[in-house]
């Protein structure tokens, strides 16, 4: 990303190892990223286990457990970054808050706490990672977010999940726009039904067949398409919102 410096990515949002932020870190530091990552309410072991994963790879990598849902978690966030790496080139707002409700169980403390994490806590950790950028002088900057392709098909019994996930495709384009001059591309991509260890084989079996390309989702896809996003190949792309789900049809 900048040229003699050795690129560093924000992952947010690494909370298990068969998930699509685990797959994401293991395929940037795989060409060469140092890794910072936020985990939540997951086991400390693991943290520390995946920790060490990623070095091996030959990178730096560290990690911060983060409630993301916290209103100054962005400047904690990124406070922490810059003083044990640097300040990063690359952010990718993986994280997410999700419980099915339904019009018969939404109620203002589940609409919130979706609206915390999927929406607050990426949104102002986007415009303080470009506020700094800005303020450092950078040249070339990435922004990530992961989304689920609410804006193109329903979800059924998610509807605080699906309407604020669903609002990262309308932030995605108006922020790419802003920091376009700035030399930060601004991308969103929907991995589409993803096998990140929630799956079970039942619901693969009723999955796989709206498959086109005959099978369901797994992290490394999308991890390999951020990856790309990332690059200084993708130099040129923003303001796009990805769905690379391997054909998916929706009913």
């Amino acid at each position: 990303m900048n040229k003699g410096k050795k690129s560093i990515a924000v992952v947010t949002g690494v909370s298990h190892p068969k998930g699509i932020g685990a797959a994401i870190c293991r395929k940037l530091a795989s060409v060469g990223t140092d890794i910072f990552f936020t985990h939540w309410s997951s086991e400390v072991e693991w943290s520390q286990s995946f920790l060490k994963e990623i070095k091996e790879l030959g990178v730096r990598c560290e990690g911060l457990e983060i409630d993301l849902s916290d209103v100054e978690a962005s400047v904690k966030l990124l406070d922490t970054v810059t003083a044990e790496l640097d300040f990063p080139s690359i952010l990718v707002n993986n994280a997410a808050h999700s419980v099915r409700d339904g019009y018969e169980h939404l109620d203002a403390k589940t609409l919130d706490e979706h609206y915390s994490v999927n929406m607050r806590a990426a949104f102002l950790l986007s415009v303080e990672f470009a506020r700094r950028f800005k303020k450092l002088n950078r040249s070339s900057g990435r922004i990530i977010n992961m989304t689920s392709g609410q804006d193109i098909g329903p979800m059924r019994e998610e509807l605080a999940y699906a309407a604020t996930k669903g609002a990262i495709s309308a932030f995605t384009r108006s922020l790419s726009a802003e920091l376009a001059p700035l030399g930060i591309t601004v991308n969103a991509v929907n991995p589409g039904p993803t096998d990140s260890g929630w799956m079970t084989e039942e619901i693969k079996q009723v999955l796989s067949p709206n498959f086109l390309l005959g099978r369901v989702g797994k992290p490394d896809d999308a991890a390999r398409l951020v990856a790309f996003l990332a690059s200084e190949e993708a130099g040129w792309i923003t303001g796009q919102v990805i769905h690379s789900e391997g054909g998916f049809l929706r009913s």
